[in-house]
């Protein structure tokens, strides 16, 4: 995207505002910080452009330069759910939870209604620093909403991965067992979780089962098999894993 952009530029033709929103959104993904500046810089902002406004929140955001996000946030005529999340998404990606949570808490405190993409941000920002009270209550939120039982895999695992990531494995457990559908990141979910704490049984138990109902293990799972049979000493086991890892041409 950025490249023809370059082409556009080296044609003369001007940029728009839905090819300014690109760009900004290509500099995000790819961390070009500085080439998002110029866009800031060149096009301007003007209060009323609410669309370029949520793309330079979310183009500063996962270029983790968060200040300026917040500050871009702040000059919005109207604070989006889209830039609520960008802004979230933002803290989370650069390991700070505590201030994910923060910004959610404002975001309640302001009214606006929460949509997928903040309940699995949250639940990521619970699961980095450990807060499975609040966990807890996103929790409640999602089964009140009914969002479990339309089949939303992409919450079912967050929140798989917020309780195992706490610890609270009994609940990692129960959430799973009432999932829809279970592909292999949810299994990977349960099963690091497992491992994590060491209960290499456990998971082991979840590599197998996983198996059974035809879902591949991919590379994650292979780590977290190769840990549960560190953990418990079971060598055969991990001699099977080792050799699935050699077939695949996993240590080259």
């Amino acid at each position: 995207a950025l490249d023809i952009f370059e082409r556009m530029q080296s044609e003369s033709l001007l940029p728009d505002a839905i090819t300014v929103v690109c760009i900004l959104r290509a500099c995000g993904s790819r961390g070009a910080i500085e080439r998002g500046k110029q866009i800031h810089g060149c096009w301007g902002f003007h209060e009323e452009d609410i669309v370029f406004g949520n793309a330079l929140v979310d183009m500063y955001a996962k270029c983790g330069v968060l200040a300026k996000a917040e500050l871009v946030f702040k000059e919005l005529p109207i604070q989006s759910i889209l830039s609520w999340n960008a802004l979230i998404a933002g803290y989370v990606q650069q390991g700070q939870g505590y201030e994910a949570l923060n910004c959610f808490e404002r975001m309640q405190s302001e009214g606006v209604d929460l949509d997928t993409i903040t309940f699995v941000c949250v639940l990521k920002a619970c699961s980095s620093t450990r807060s499975i009270d609040k966990g807890r209550q996103i929790h409640d939120e999602i089964v009140r909403r009914g969002l479990l039982a339309k089949e939303n895999m992409v919450i079912g695992v967050a929140l798989v991965d917020m309780y195992a990531k706490c610890g609270v494995l009994e609940k990692a457990q129960e959430v799973f067992d009432v999932l829809p559908l279970r592909d292999v990141i949810t299994w990977n979910a349960l099963m690091s979780g497992y491992a994590r704490h060491e209960y290499g049984k456990e998971a082991l138990k979840c590599f197998s089962h996983m198996q059974l109902e035809g879902v591949a293990p991919d590379v994650s799972t292979l780590v977290c098999g190769l840990k549960a049979c560190a953990t418990i000493g079971d060598i055969d086991k991990g001699r099977e894993i080792h050799i699935e890892i050699s077939r695949r041409g996993c240590l080259e």
